[in-house]
């Protein structure tokens, strides 16, 4: 299991002289040296790694400027440079752990959790307000920003460089998208095979208490299918939910026989989630309100209570191959904004505004409705169904916390992103979006925490740097074709796995709180609890959170049974770590 990290570097020597970098605190990290002492690098969140450590320490005299310290593995790493007084912090591409730091004027420090860094400090902990409107916003907060005043995180493909007292977070690395094929379909199957084979293999290790998780989707099957052939027999760990279709159980069954896989099953179950929803809540770094956290947590916990020590993971295919359904969707309306301006605007527009008659035969409600998203322009028309899209800001929080927050900000931040990468196709930019946004700042958070809490520790053999290289040389085009989803992976994996599971559709792994909150005593009390004492702290507008709950029990229980979630679980969380937190 990855423990908890936490380094301190302060700075010595007098103000106009050579400064002299030394360690004051460091509790799981991997120190190395050159041998004269100038260049020592520490590998947040490892332990035993002191050689792995020596050798990007000795790379980095050779060359400061070298990428591969950081993108060929998956530990963040400090850098104390005595030459020139500086300490530098590298985050892999998309980052598989959250490194929080602060820094004063002869101190940098660094942690898997913020609220050892708010332990630093003289003055109590300050919640930062516009962090609170980009957790509804995003369902958690986006690195580099925090829920804490003067606590921040490192990015995903960036390096932080403290000098002087003074701190500059940049960009090391961006991908290279080639959108031109440079190899026929059945040599990049065949490169495709022999790179999850190997990480899979990478992965494991030398760990015989391995399992799986074993969803039933492409990347879980994949994950699987090659740990078995490593592995014959390997536990595969299956979640199942009785509420209709969210269960996937069947497909899972179908992969384990496949390959031979030693199943475990475990249901999740309302009572489940009821019992350890507030410890679930508790153990994020940060708020977090993705519900399917909770599912993760059983799934991890049942599999330690089983003997296993690692569970592989199947993230990161989908962002990699373009698995997401929005991937197809938002194809669609740029197929509109195809057409030329004028002709849209002077013969298309006019026409279905001054349509009245809406048959089955040309239904122009639809019609009107696919031309109204489709001028939304990328990334934001991906915001669309947005809780904060759908209800003003002025409706949902205090007058107060929004003179103090930039509502803009969140979706500036999701456009600056999406422009990052150079000369890629619109699926390979709303897939690099979903890098930071879906897997460094959400799925990677959740699964990393769940596990941890479990007492497991996990693997992501589809976020592999080789894996994630030769996606780039993919084009956007073998990704996601004429609306069908991993157009080249489901071809490539079709002699490998299932059919049924290469031809069914994007599930995901969602917890079906909406319903089950609508008909659980338990829960629908939990909920209405946590909404009332959360509208007791200011930052909400009381009777939203009222109608909030009405909207659920009344109008679309998914939908809004998400925004429960979030409001809940936000609660939780400071009732835990910040319980007197007020406006």
């Amino acid at each position: 299991m990855t423990p908890d990290f936490h380094l301190t570097v302060v700075r010595d020597g007098p103000e106009d002289g050579a400064p002299t970098l030394r360690i004051q605190t460091s509790r799981a990290t991997s120190l190395g040296s050159i041998p004269d002492g100038s260049i020592l690098v520490a590998m947040l969140g490892t332990v035993g790694q002191e050689a792995a450590a020596s050798v990007l320490a000795q790379a980095f005299r050779d060359d400061p400027y070298q990428q591969h310290c950081s993108v060929r593995g998956t530990a963040s790493c400090v850098v104390l440079d005595q030459r020139s007084g500086t300490v530098i912090a590298i985050a892999p591409p998309i980052g598989h752990q959250q490194v929080f730091w602060s820094s004063g004027a002869n101190s940098i420090n660094f942690a898997s959790r913020p609220v050892v860094l708010a332990d630093l400090s003289d003055a109590p902990p300050k919640i930062r307000l516009d962090a609170l409107f980009q957790y509804v916003y995003f369902r958690m907060v986006p690195s580099p920003d925090t829920i804490f005043e003067n606590i921040y995180k490192l990015d995903g493909g960036h390096r932080l460089r403290w000098e002087g007292g003074e701190t500059r977070a940049t960009r090391y690395w961006q991908p290279q998208f080639n959108e031109t094929a440079t190899f026929t379909e059945s040599e990049a199957s065949a490169e495709l095979h022999r790179v999850l084979r190997l990480s899979v293999e990478r992965a494991l290790g030398s760990t015989n208490a391995a399992g799986t998780f074993l969803s039933g989707g492409l990347d879980s099957s994949s994950v699987t299918g090659f740990a078995a052939q490593c592995r014959p027999g390997i536990t595969s760990v299956t979640m199942g939910f009785a509420a209709r279709g969210y269960d996937e159980t069947e497909y899972a069954r179908i992969a384990s026989r496949k390959f031979g896989t030693t199943p475990l099953e475990y249901c999740v179950t309302p009572d489940a989630v009821l019992s350890t929803l507030q410890t679930i809540s508790a153990a994020f770094p940060e708020p977090f309100g993705n519900s399917s956290a909770a599912a993760v947590y059983h799934c991890g916990r049942v599999s330690r209570e089983c003997g296993l020590d690692l569970l592989l993971a199947g993230d990161g295919g989908d962002e990699l191959f373009g698995g997401n359904e929005r991937y197809a969707k938002q194809m669609i309306f740029e197929r509109y904004r195809k057409i030329p301006g004028t002709v849209r605007r002077a013969v298309i527009e006019p026409l279905l505004q001054g349509a009245t008659q809406v048959t089955s035969a040309f239904p122009i409600g639809k019609a009107a409705s696919y031309v109204q998203q489709a001028n939304i322009p990328l990334p934001d028309r991906l915001e669309s169904y947005n809780f904060l899209h759908r209800h003003a800001p002025e409706e949902i929080f205090a007058e107060e916390l929004l003179a103090q927050v930039d509502s803009s900000a969140p979706l500036q931040q999701l456009r600056d992103e999406f422009s990052v990468p150079n000369n890629a196709s619109t699926v390979n930019r709303m897939m690099f979006l979903d890098w930071k946004f879906t897997l460094h700042d959400n799925d990677l958070v959740k699964v990393n925490n769940m596990c941890r809490l479990a007492g497991i520790d996990v693997a992501y053999p589809m976020l592999d740097t080789a894996v994630i290289d030769f996606s780039l040389r993919l084009p956007g085009d073998w990704k996601v074709r004429r609306g069908q989803l991993r157009w080249f992976y489901r071809r490539a994996m079709r002699h490998f796995l299932p059919h049924e599971i290469i031809k069914k559709k994007k599930h995901g792994f969602g917890l079906p709180f909406g319903v089950w909150t609508r008909t659980h005593d338990g829960l629908r009390r939990l909920s209405e609890d946590a909404l009332a004492a959360l509208g007791e702290r200011g930052y909400f507008r009381p009777e939203f959170l009222q109608h909030a709950l009405r909207l659920h029990r009344y109008g679309h229980a998914s939908y809004y049974g998400e925004l429960v979630w979030i409001l809940m679980v936000l609660e939780f969380w400071l009732q835990k770590h910040l319980p007197t937190a007020r406006l």
